[in-house]
């Protein structure tokens, strides 16, 4: 009798589980509905925008697309999205090579002050964007570097990312430092123990800061509204807002089309990296 009620206590349905899948399919649904929302509405006519509260439009309008392709202000899309490819990817450029050099240095380089200084850049990250945004305006526009891509890009090559240079010191301070002093014997001096030798085995983490430098940039907006002004030097995001205030109400469809185009690269971003992101995050957790 013993043997049986075990048997079948083992094989009662696991609500449990179930319960907590569909917790997570619920939570899933939640957080995918906007998503959902913008996709449909891209391909809703123009009087079903606003005035619908369905999800689904009546019939699709794939004309939204081709409006939302003709650009705006007679710049084509692929020029905004080119402008976009640029600056991102300049950014992600500069924040790898100078965070990944500056952490080096805090992680394992040895000089006087390092302490205060590193105590000094983490707090920094407290510091908030617009504090500043008006001394590096004034500093930039006395360079002539206003309307140009270069307040935009600069900044990333100077290791002014307090959060990623933090992250990847967490990750270096994790790695046997007997392989630099292997490198060491071997005739290595910093730079090349640098990059020879702890540049590769810092992969998870660089990818991480890659893909939240990549996000970050692509959807900032108040930073390219204050330093492009040209319409041929706009990105997808700035075109959102000169699209709204050329055509008013009329163009949210193709509004929202445009949005459907400037979230593609992130979503390919994204997923095309997303298992070193979850690597890099947790080696840079529980490491240091």
């Amino acid at each position: 009798m013993t043997t049986t009620a075990t048997t079948v206590g083992r094989r009662s349905f696991p609500w449990r589980r179930v319960a907590l899948h569909a917790g997570c399919l619920a939570a899933l649904l939640v957080m995918l509905y906007p998503l959902a929302w913008l996709v449909a509405t891209s391909l809703k006519p123009a009087d079903e925008v606003i005035a619908s509260l369905n999800l689904l439009p009546s019939k699709l309008e794939w004309s939204n697309y081709s409006t939302a392709l003709d650009g705006v202000d007679d710049v084509s899309v692929g020029r905004l999205l080119s402008n976009s490819l640029l600056i991102a990817g300049g950014a992600v450029i500069g924040n790898v090579l100078s965070c990944s050099l500056a952490a080096y240095a805090f992680a394992r380089l040895r000089f006087r002050f390092r302490g205060p200084l590193f105590a000094f850049m983490i707090a920094t990250i407290m510091l908030p964007h617009h504090a500043v945004l008006i001394p590096q305006y004034i500093i930039f526009n006395q360079l002539g570097m206003v309307n140009t891509y270069w307040p935009l890009i600069l900044p990333k090559f100077l290791a002014t990312e307090a959060f990623f240079v933090f992250l990847i010191v967490q990750f270096m301070r994790g790695l046997p430092r007997e392989l630099e002093e292997a490198a060491r014997i071997d005739g290595c001096g910093p730079f090349r123990s640098f990059f020879l030798v702890v540049l590769p085995l810092t992969r998870p983490a660089l990818i991480t800061t890659a893909i939240f430098t990549f996000i970050w940039t692509w959807n900032d907006f108040f930073t390219q509204l204050i330093y492009l002004f040209s319409p041929e030097k706009f990105t997808l995001t700035l075109a959102l807002r000169s699209f709204v205030d050329a055509s008013s109400q009329s163009a949210f469809g193709p509004m929202f089309a445009m949005s459907v185009i400037a979230l593609l690269p992130i979503v390919l971003f994204f997923l095309a990296f997303q298992r070193f992101l979850v690597e890099g995050m947790a080696n840079s957790g529980v490491k240091g």
